[in-house]
This record gives structure tokens, sequence and C-alpha cells, in this order.
């Protein structure tokens, strides 16, 4: 169906919800109703997930080892997933490390090419975040070249690298299994890492001169994992705006005290806290430190994560997490809510279930669980 319209749900419309129908036609919400009515009494409609940084898709695009054949079928495979749990627009989040593998930089092509060989056969806004190691010097410019090739508008930048291990002259954990990974002996792995380490203080300079090139290319850049305000100041020195996953509570302030955008992990407020023992999510976004909430590695748990936040700040605000909060991080402005003229991107809760039933990307129905598939046909 192109043209339909909802009715007997309560629609999330202007931080409020109401019962009213919604009409979708060419794939825009529309005033009027047009075409065949849907019928989900008792379901609340919601603006699409917009997930501004997720990696669950990698285990559709390698299910084991080495099995990385038909990334376009994983892909597919990924849309699948995403759409069951409301989302409606995704950022792949997609390393260029030194640790290889999946992660390492041949395959990162592979999967940038195969995501716009693919994304004609998708319903789903399937886009790629390019994840960063920071020391890879060398290798920023075919970074900026892929970026450019392959109109990459999300950039963040981490550092893995174990310093402190390093600067000690100790061997680092997890060496040998992360030498497996990407190909190279354990000592060969180790002379990298060390030549990386040795090359830190480069990184500054050379890092906000890409920052800079990138930010005149519209692209939005952010930093991952600050520890402290400090390394908030030390990443905005270099021109990364966006705060993704700080883990602790003054790295967050010093984002929200710049009016800097802050993205936590949905998975730790569906757990209750961080796996890690970093910061709670929960308890930042009730300290107003939230801009969105991302699946980090789980593709459920957005929504999980806002129904859970519910709970406490209501529904609106808890969703605006999953939906205008990131639209308005990632200049989306088409999408992230529900009004006539954008984009009919929308998830319906069933209330049977408590979850996703029905997801609408563009206009076109991209999940439908067997109670909306009933209304649909009806």
């Amino acid at each position: 169906m192109t043209d339909f319209h909802l009715t007997g749900a309560t629609i999330l419309v202007d931080e409020a919800l109401r019962a009213e129908p919604l009409g979708i036609s060419d794939g825009v919400i529309v005033p009027d109703q047009p075409g065949r009515a849907v019928h989900l009494p008792g379901w609340q409609v919601l603006p699409g997930i917009i997930d501004v940084h997720g990696d669950g898709f990698e285990r559709h695009l390698a299910p084991r080892r080495g099995a990385m054949s038909d990334l376009g079928a994983g892909l597919l495979a990924a849309e699948a997933e995403l759409a069951s749990n409301g989302i409606t627009t995704a950022y792949l989040a997609q390393f260029y490390s030194w640790e290889g593998g999946m992660r390492g930089p041949d395959f990162a092509a592979r999967m940038l090419s195969a995501l716009d060989d693919t994304r004609p056969r998708l319903a789903t806004d399937l886009r790629a975040q390019l994840r960063v190691e920071t020391h890879l010097i060398d290798d920023y410019p075919r970074i900026e070249a892929l970026i450019a090739a392959h109109a990459i508008g999300y950039v963040v930048f981490n550092d893995h690298i174990p310093h402190a291990a390093l600067d000690k002259g100790k061997r680092p954990p997890r060496l040998t299994g992360q030498a497996l990974k990407s190909g190279r002996s354990p000592e060969a792995h180790l002379a990298l890492l060390t030549d990386l380490h040795a090359r830190r203080a480069e990184v500054p300079a050379a890092l906000s001169a890409l920052a800079a090139r990138l930010a005149g290319q519209g692209v939005l850049t952010g930093s991952h994992d600050d520890q402290s305000a400090e390394d908030r100041a030390a990443a905005r020195a270099m021109g990364l705006r966006v705060a993704e996953f700080p883990e602790t509570h003054d790295a967050a302030r010093a984002a929200a005290d710049m009016s800097e955008p802050i993205v936590l992990g949905a998975p730790n407020v569906v757990r209750g806290g961080s796996h890690a023992g970093k910061v709670s999510a929960a308890a930042l976004v009730a300290d107003g430190l939230c801009s969105a909430l991302a699946s980090d590695y789980h593709y459920p748990a957005p929504h999980q994560a806002a129904l859970r936040l519910a709970e406490r700040i209501g529904l609106p605000a808890a969703w605006a997490l999953v939906s205008s909060g990131p639209a308005a991080m990632l200049g989306l402005s088409d999408r992230g809510r529900i009004a006539p003229g954008l984009r009919a991107d929308l998830t319906a809760l069933n209330p049977a279930t408590g979850r996703p039933g029905l997801t609408v990307a563009g206009g076109r129905v991209t999940y439908a669980d067997h109670h909306a598939a009933a209304a649909m046909l009806a």
C-alpha cells in the first residue's frame, strides 16, 4: 500500500497522544485520509526510531568468523531486524581500525560499497557512520576519500590503543586474540600498536585539521567514550562536536554546558546501568544530559529504553530521545515527528505485546506482526 490511513489508534503529535486518524500518501504524512483504512484500536502510533549509532548489523554480515561472502544479503537481514524494532533510520557504525577483521580498513571499504549497492533494495533508510581510530594518521587521506565517496555524514573518533600497558612496556591484554582477528602475528600486532602509540603527540594537530576539513563538507563529527570534562574539552578543541557515550557525569555535563549533543547507549538504560561499570545512562537522562539514545549493540534497546524511561519522564519526552532528538542532532528536518508534509516514518506499538507491531518507513510498510497484517488485509 502506498496510500492508506490509520484509525482507532492514538497518535503522538506535538508532545501529546491524540485519538485521531493519520493519513499517508506518496511517502509522507497528509492531513486527509487517503486509501484503505487500517484499524488499530488501542495502539499507539509514534515517530519512527532514528538510531544514531549501532553495530548490531555485524552479526548479520558475519554470522561466523570469516563468513562474509555476501554482504548485501546480510544488510537485508539487518534491515529486517531494524524494522521489527521500530527503527526507520539507522546509522550503521562501521569501524575503521587497526584491529583488523570486520573493523579493518579493507572491510570498511567493502561494507560501504555493499551498502551503496544494496540501498535501492531497502525501504529503511540505512546510512553509514564511520568510527575511526584516532592514531591512524597515515590513513587519514584514505578515510577522507571514503567519507566523500560514500556521502558519509557522521563520523566519530575513538582511541582503543592500550596506552597504559604500552607506557609501562607491558604486553597489552588480549593481544594474541586481537592479533589472530587482524591476521597478524602477535609480534607484528604488538609492533603496530607500539608504533601507533609512539605517534600520540601528532594526533591532536592531524585530527584537528581533518575535523576542520570534514566540517567544511558538512560532516558531523564526534568523540567516543570521553572519560572526563578534560577529555571533552580536548575533543572540542579538535572540532569534535558530539559526545558519544560519555563515561562519566562530568564528561556529559561538560558537553551539555557547551550545548553539544550527547549520545547515550539504550542498552545501558535497559540493563539498569553500564555493563562496564560506567555512568548510568538513566541517571544522565534524569539530569537532562542526553540528546539521543542509540542501539549501540542491540537493536531492540531503543524502544525498550524509551518505554522504560516513559515511566519516569512521560512517553513524549522519552520517545523524543529516539526520534526528534536524533533528528535534530543529525539535521534531519524531514523526520522525527508526526506532522503533515514530513516523511511517513512511523512505528505503532501493539497493546497485546507492548512492542512495535507495525513499522512504516518513507510510507512503505517494513514490518507488520500478525495483528497488524490482519488489520491491513481486513
